[in-house]
C-alpha cells in the first residue's frame, strides 16, 4: 500500500461563519491536511506544538495579533517557513509574509500550497487519478 506524507497548513482566521470552513474545505480538497486557529494567540501556540508544518494561510485581519507579529513570530522560531497572507479590502501590510493575496482566490491559494511541496502534490495527483481508474473499471 501506497503511504503519502500529505503536506500540512495551518489556516489562522478570525471567528466569521462560513470564513475558516470555506478555506480548510478549499485546502482538505486538495488533500491536504489543515490545522485551525481562530486568532493569532491560538495561531502560535498550534504552531509552536506543531512545529512541523508546510506553511500558513494568515488571515491579514486578525483582531487581538496584528498579522505582522504573527509572521515575525513564526519567522523567528522558523525563518523559511512560508506564510500567506489574505488581504482584506483596505489591509496595510504583512512585510513578513511571503506571499499576499489580495482576496480570497481559492485557485490562487491552492496554487501556491501546490508550489510549496510540488513532489508531494504530484503524488496525492497520481494517486487520484489511480483511483477515479479503479471507480471506472
Amino acid at each position: 500500500m501506497l503511504c503519502m506524507n500529505r503536506p500540512c497548513f495551518l489556516v489562522i482566521d478570525r471567528e466569521f461563519p462560513g470564513t475558516i470552513s470555506t478555506r480548510k474545505l478549499v485546502i482538505e480538497t486538495a488533500k491536504f491536511n489543515v490545522l485551525t486557529a481562530y486568532s493569532g494567540k491560538e495561531a502560535l501556540e498550534i504552531f509552536k506544538r506543531f512545529p512541523a508544518i508546510n506553511g500558513i494561510v494568515l488571515d491579514g485581519g486578525l483582531d487581538d495579533v496584528s498579522c505582522s507579529d504573527v509572521a515575525l513570530e513564526v519567522k523567528q522560531l522558523q525563518p523559511k517557513m512560508p506564510i500567506i497572507v489574505i488581504a482584506a479590502p483596505g489591509f496595510g501590510d504583512c512585510s513578513e509574509a511571503d506571499y499576499q493575496l489580495e482576496s480570497f482566490d481559492p485557485a490562487k491559494l491552492l496554487e501556491i500550497l501546490r508550489g510549496l511541496k510540488p513532489e508531494a502534490s504530484a503524488e496525492i495527483e497520481k494517486r487520484n487519478e489511480e483511483l477515479s481508474r479503479e471507480k471506472l473499471s
